[in-house]
């Protein structure tokens, strides 16, 4: 029996990947090219991270108003907060999704790239085939490094904001609110970083799209 369970996820990784070769291949026969598919999912990764940013901005608004309201409803204080906290966590389970999507593509592509290096016969053609090869994976790379991160960042915000809903809900009084709004500078700080390291992966993106694809 415990050999069935430690087997299990060598076969979910290769039946995942033989998903991924069938439909790389149905599409390539449709005339979508891998080169077509990493465009396209770099593309959408981006505008992924572009909600999930004004979520986390939108998100900090809300929780620094609540904190500093007088008064209310405290349960309605918390459920607001509950609800941001669950919008933002979604926000930020799309990006990581993204992001696996576009490395399943990309990998795929980079390998049948590196495999049809060795059909040419014309020597020239493959050197130059070789240097799009390597200057295209190292943008990628470079690319990839600025999603992770900006990924990575959300971990902290999300905790935080996770233990105020937490703190809030077991403590439903005025108290309560004025301990989280002491917290509320540090994550400021860190959706400020969250939000300038999405920036800058959503810029890289559009210039790597941009790139990617063919011109005219």
């Amino acid at each position: 029996m415990p050999r069935t369970f430690r087997s299990l996820p060598v076969a979910l990784v290769l039946l995942l990947a033989g998903c991924s070769s069938a439909y790389y291949g149905a599409m390539e026969k449709m005339g979508v090219a891998k080169r077509d598919i990493l465009a396209d999912r770099v593309d959408k990764t981006r505008e992924a991270q572009a909600d999930a940013k004004q979520q986390f901005a939108n998100a900090l608004q809300h929780f620094q108003a609540v904190t500093k309201a007088d008064g209310g409803d405290l349960q309605k204080k918390y459920e607001d907060m509950s609800r941001e906290f669950e919008r933002s966590e979604s926000r930020a389970k799309e990006v990581r999704s993204r992001i696996a999507a576009v490395e399943d593509v990309a990998e795929a592509l980079f390998r049948e790239w590196r495999n049809e290096l060795a059909q040419y016969t014309n020597a020239s053609l493959r050197a130059d085939s070789q240097r799009q090869l390597d200057s295209t994976r190292r943008r990628y790379d470079a690319l990839l490094v600025l999603m992770r991160r900006s990924a990575e960042r959300m971990d902290p915000v999300l905790a935080t904001f996770r233990d105020q809903v937490l703190y809030l809900k077991h403590n439903l009084n005025a108290r309560a609110l004025a301990q989280l709004d002491s917290t509320n500078r540090a994550l400021e700080g860190d959706i400020t970083r969250l939000i300038a390291d999405m920036e800058n992966a959503i810029k890289e993106a559009e210039k790597f799209v941009k790139e990617l694809k063919p011109t005219g």
